[in-house]
């Protein structure tokens, strides 16, 4: 077990009593307005390389209403937005989208969210022409988008709604010329769902992922390896790999007659290598390339993910976590040798290659993420034992942030854990509080905020993040928790959230706010959890049926188990068949752990935050909540946020959000936030004592 040293909620703040101002912890001025979370930062995603070095990236912009837009590093430098407003480079297939646009050879097609179509583009060195519409939206939808220039063909997973019922996922094959009125050629159909459509290097065969319901992608999915002809015909479609107990992710062509794949067959999302024969069957048994206790692999919870890329038929780049740590190095095929970026990054995502770049979404513990890059020259061959070797270090070309912070006021995140229910251990990071002008009377100790991260197959991370500086920075210590159904830990520490959401994940989040207090890092009596999603669920249960918090904050939260499972999409109808048990048969268990029929046990504060157009969690159940919150008489705070979807991007949204929770827990916690102003209240607060 690990934690940090005895003096570590005050070792990153160290200020001179002399020189700052005495001030209560909560209410200290911060450097991180709201500003910062909004006009100064954006969301960058789905990196591309086209061609060897042609750089592209989604940029999500709140200050432009949330629109996401693709942007082009040019050659000499400058960054070129692709495309034009008022197109938001977005896709809905799932709810939750990916891969809404791709690139080749100076072709970009993208999904347009707010039609669903999706358009052909030839951008210049100069102002881009007007996109063209090639493929209908409105109950189609369309993600997972690769360009084939040789039979000018876009592939693509598409979403049809036209029918009654579930919509209908299936792998289709648009014309890059349009019109496709007839939404293109299906070419795999027959599954739930389906993923990652891999042209071979000589066109003339496809590899693709399939799954179907109560599955989830990290669950149980199969790769199918198929011929295709220039007429869109596929051949016997053959199973690579996979299947009731084993989750694929990723493939990619290495030749015409050899494919890799993640596959977590071993505990661990690891790497392996598949030989094909001329009919495309297996030929003989998959070469692991780099067994270790390392997760290669992402839930894939957006289509067109990428934690690996070819660099060329012998080397990969790659990106892995290990106990929560990430790392991003080049893997050697030929010896299974891996050679680290040094520094690594704390966090990887969307990593991208070429025979001359290596591309990614990083992020460090003392700076904002960004898009960084890496010539691939600059990493040497292999050394003769892993990691023995110094690589020069990744350079940020987009940083999501201008803002920044001075060493000191940075507060720089600490591993630990603790132990949990059922003897197993916990783990999480751990941020106390860091400022240059402010320090707490002494013998204070400071409010505490848990973070539950969404998923719940999802994970945190020790990379700087501004939306927990804007805490620590007036005087929060927050702890931010990889609760059981975390990844990057194996397939057995995700499991342990089989059937126990609600459980496993609430008890990690309460056993970690006491081990905080306990070394005395934080005030137990105003400690708060706080939560989007499925994070908001976990902060539901943890203030319904535990009295380790006095507050907590629920973004888009689920308050009812059964009301999701009836009325959620499609990608997550049978989700919470492995998380809780199928529905309707456990109707009892869900009614058990849905904390809107159990609020009378509730007895502390609450803020709800829910937009309006939600489509994973019906905003009904933020209402629903409130009202039962209020009529039990304890302090309540309902902020219902218009066309805000299941996540806020508009900059009003989040400003909104964010000051109203300030505003809340002040209120609650008994301080006076800073930079807000006490005579206009962003939100109203009923039952507070007098």
């Amino acid at each position: 077990m690990t934690t940090p040293p005895e003096d570590a909620a005050t070792t990153t703040t160290p200020p001179d009593r002399d020189r700052v101002a005495e001030q209560p912890y909560g209410s200290w001025e911060s450097p991180i307005g709201v500003d910062a979370l909004t006009a100064d930062t954006v969301r960058l995603g789905q990196v591309a390389i086209d061609g060897t070095r042609d750089l592209y990236w989604l940029e999500g912009r709140p200050a432009e209403g949330g629109r996401t837009v693709l942007v082009r590093l040019a050659r000499g430098g400058e960054q070129v937005d692709v495309t034009p407003a008022p197109y938001d480079v977005r896709s809905r297939v799932h709810e939750y989208g990916g891969g809404a646009a791709a690139v080749a050879d100076g072709l970009v097609v993208f999904s347009h969210v707010d039609d669903n179509r999706v358009y052909r583009l030839s951008p210049t060195d100069g102002s881009p022409a007007d996109p063209v519409p090639i493929a209908p939206g409105g109950d189609l939808r369309y993600g997972d988008l690769r360009i084939d220039r040789r039979h000018r063909w876009v592939l693509c997973v598409r979403e049809d709604h036209r029918g009654p019922g579930e919509c209908v996922n299936t792998l289709a094959c648009l014309d890059l010329d349009g019109p496709n009125d007839d939404g293109g050629t299906v070419l795999v159909e027959g599954f739930d769902f389906v993923s990652s459509p891999e042209l071979s290097p000589s066109g003339d065969r496809l590899a693709w992922i399939a799954w179907n319901h109560p599955n989830m992608p990290w669950d149980a999915t199969t790769l199918y390896v198929a011929t295709i002809d220039p007429n869109r015909r596929l051949g016997p479609a053959h199973a690579i790999a996979g299947g009731a107990a084993e989750s694929i992710f990723q493939p990619r062509w290495l030749t015409d007659d050899r494919l890799v794949y993640c596959s977590d067959r071993t505990g661990w999302g690891n790497l392996y290598a598949q030989s094909l024969d001329a009919d495309g069957r297996p030929s003989g048994p998959p070469a692991p390339l780099h067994p270790a206790e390392k997760e290669f692999a992402a839930p894939a919870w957006s289509l067109g993910a990428s934690t690996y890329d070819v660099i060329d038929p012998q080397r990969l780049a790659v990106s892995w976590t290990a106990d929560g740590v990430a790392g991003l190095g080049v893997l050697d095929l030929a010896d299974g040798r891996l050679v680290e970026v040094s520094p690594p990054p704390a966090q990887v995502g969307d990593v991208r290659a070429s025979s001359e770049l290596v591309a990614c979404l990083a992020g460090w513990p003392d700076v904002p993420p960004g898009v960084a890059s890496l010539p691939v020259p600059a990493i040497a061959a292999p050394a003769a034992t892993e990691g023995e070797q110094t690589r020069p270090a990744l350079a940020v070309v987009r940083s999501a942030s201008r803002v920044r912070l001075p060493a000191g006021g940075i507060s720089v995140a600490q591993p630990i854990a603790w132990p949990s229910v059922d003897g197993d251990t916990a783990h999480g990071y751990f941020y106390p509080p860091a400022s240059l002008t402010a320090a707490a009377p002494t013998g204070q100790r400071p409010p505490l905020l848990v973070l539950s991260h969404g998923g719940p197959t999802g994970a945190t991370s020790p990379a700087m993040s501004l939306n927990v500086q804007f805490w620590t920075s007036r005087g929060f210590a927050v702890l931010d928790v990889d609760y059981g159904g975390s990844t990057g830990y194996g397939r057995a520490y995700r499991d342990r959230l089989a059937g126990r959401w609600g459980i496993v994940d609430v008890a990690d989040c309460c056993s970690g706010a006491r081990f905080v207090a306990e070394q005395g890092w934080a005030d137990p009596a105003r400690m708060a959890i706080r939560g989007g999603s499925a994070g908001g669920y976990t902060t539901l249960c943890a203030l319904t049926f535990t009295d380790v918090f006095a507050a907590g904050a629920s973004r888009y939260g689920i308050g009812d188990l059964a009301a999701l499972a009836r009325d959620t999409h499609k990608f997550e109808s049978r989700y919470l068949d492995g998380l809780v048990g199928p529905y309707p048969q456990a109707e009892q268990v869900y009614r058990d752990r849905s904390p809107i029929y159990h609020v009378d046990r509730l007895d502390c504060a609450l803020v709800l935050l829910q937009g309006t157009e939600d489509k994973v969690v019906p905003p009904a159940q933020a209402q629903q909540m409130a009202d039962a919150v209020r009529a039990k008489g304890k302090p309540v705070a309902l902020l219902m946020l218009a066309g805000e979807g299941h996540g806020f991007r508009r900059e009003a949204s989040i400003r909104a959000a964010i000051e109203a929770e300030l505003y809340f827990f002040g209120r609650v916690f008994g301080f006076t936030p800073a930079g807000l102003d006490p005579a206009a209240p962003p939100i109203e607060v009923e039952n507070l004592p007098a």
